[in-house]
């Protein structure tokens, strides 16, 4: 594939995805005018968009849809656009080819690796999930209707990957290793499944575990950021925790979620796993994993928080996230020291990384750099 050379700067391009950041927050606060600057209905525009997004993936709620925008909103604000990217030598780059292969399970969960290619200055050749290949490109339409040139830095690949310098892919598993076959011999970020683990002592407050609640069911569960274990101390009494996840109820209501938590909920008494169960949430023991299916979580026993954090350690590639405050924070800190991955958040955290929280801890931005 042939591509038209960038002709645009790094100026140029914080500002359009920084004034896209400022039409999505207008759109959000519904004060959008009818014609914005290329003579675009966006409020209308927008609202088509996200019900046709919602329609292809019936995952993808009006509320989970809202709160996706909302974070992508703030985070595109000319402030952060700069701080992100000043410390990175983006004045030295040779345009390069770079195949995005994104995944579908959470709305514009592609974006950051889209975003960051652009942002250098190369050009991103887009394969986006079936699941998800509405919302990228709403976004980027809406940066480029503030800067024409915009269009030369992304393309859209339906069929077979070519004429490609770097990959950068997102998949399960299993599909890492064919990514890994597959694309090996070019330069690569390939990433696996990850889980997020929350790290409980029995001292925390009904606000924290009310928090605790957006990172267990935001998005359903569906991200490598969602927490699906909880480490808990022996003898830990879950009445607490249960009664902050309560404000989620709602969440039973929705078709999808109903139908998971009836088919497990029926496994485990059929396999006949002691639960604990509130109507919308499953919670076993669980000792070989840190994931879990949809509408269930779970947990396993510590004795010394110092322990714990030697086992995050040895295994931080299999974790997204650590969710911990106070003391259990402090000794999970100490022992991961510098380590980029897994991540230590504060309750209710996990789903609002910052433009610089790589996934997997791998610095997207300098991987690119490399290949200048």
């Amino acid at each position: 594939m042939k591509t038209k050379p960038i002709n645009t700067s790094l100026n140029d391009r914080i500002t359009a995805f920084a004034k896209a950041g400022g039409l999505l927050t207008s759109y959000l606060e519904g004060a959008l005018t009818a014609l914005t600057n290329d003579g675009a209905n966006w409020q209308e525009r927008i609202q088509q968009r996200l019900e046709l997004a919602q329609r292809k993936n019936s995952w993808f709620t009006e509320d989970t849809l809202e709160f996706a925008i909302t974070q992508w909103a703030e985070a595109l604000t000319e402030e952060n656009l700069t701080y992100w990217t000043q410390e990175y030598p983006l004045d030295k780059v040779t345009e390069k080819n770079i195949a995005l292969i994104t995944a579908g399970n959470l709305p514009l969960v592609g974006f950051h690796d889209v975003l960051s290619v652009i942002i250098v200055g190369h050009h991103a050749m887009i394969k986006n999930s079936s699941n998800d290949d509405v919302l990228t490109p709403l976004l980027l339409e809406i940066a480029t209707s503030f800067c024409a040139d915009l269009s030369t830095s992304y393309s859209y690949v339906e069929g077979k990957l070519e004429h490609y310098d770097a990959v950068i892919a997102t998949g399960s598993n299993n599909t890492a290793r064919y990514f890994e076959h597959y694309f090996g011999k070019k330069p690569h970020i390939i990433r696996k499944n990850r889980n997020s683990v929350a790290v409980l002592t029995g001292n925390e407050t009904l606000e924290q575990m009310e928090a605790l609640s957006k990172d267990v069911f935001l998005y359903f569960g569906l991200g490598c950021r969602s927490v699906s274990h909880l480490k808990v101390p022996k003898g830990y009494n879950f009445d607490l925790f249960f009664n902050g996840m309560f404000v989620q109820k709602e969440l039973i209501k929705n078709e999808k979620y109903l139908n998971n938590y009836d088919y497990n909920k029926a496994v485990y008494l059929m396999s006949e796993f002691d639960l604990l169960d509130n109507e919308f949430l499953l919670i076993k023991e669980e000792t070989s994993s840190y994931s879990s299916p949809i509408a269930s979580l779970g947990y396993s026993f510590y004795e010394k928080l110092e322990d714990l954090a030697i086992e995050f350690d040895q295994n931080a590639d299999q974790l997204q996230c650590v969710v911990a405050q106070g003391p259990a924070a402090a000794a999970v800190r100490e022992k991961l020291g510098d380590r980029s991955a897994p991540q230590l958040v504060h309750f209710g955290t996990t789903q609002t990384p910052r433009l610089y929280d790589y996934a997997d801890g791998i610095d997207t931005i300098q991987f690119l750099l490399t290949l200048s």
